[in-house]
């Protein structure tokens, strides 16, 4: 995977806890922190989203429509 620096601008606190658990050796260095968090907020995001979409089905229409296929497609399936 390919990297590209970036320059950010941090909160003095926030950039005071960061040195504390590169310092403690849980991350390497700011950069690898800052990216796990990027990328675990994106996480978050991306789940939510779908959470929110998903909570906009109709679940009658839902199931109905799959009902619907499987009785249509039953009939050519093979028997056993």
């Amino acid at each position: 995977m390919s990297t590209a620096k970036v320059a950010i601008s941090i909160d003095d606190q926030l950039l005071k806890k960061v040195d504390l658990l590169v310092k403690e050796k849980i991350f390497p260095n700011r950069s690898n922190i800052i990216q796990e968090a990027v990328k675990e907020k994106i996480i978050k995001i991306e789940k939510s989203r779908l959470t929110n979409e998903c909570a906009k089905l109709d679940v009658d229409f839902e199931r109905s429509m799959a009902d619907e296929g499987i009785s249509q497609e039953a009939d050519s399936w093979p028997k056993y």
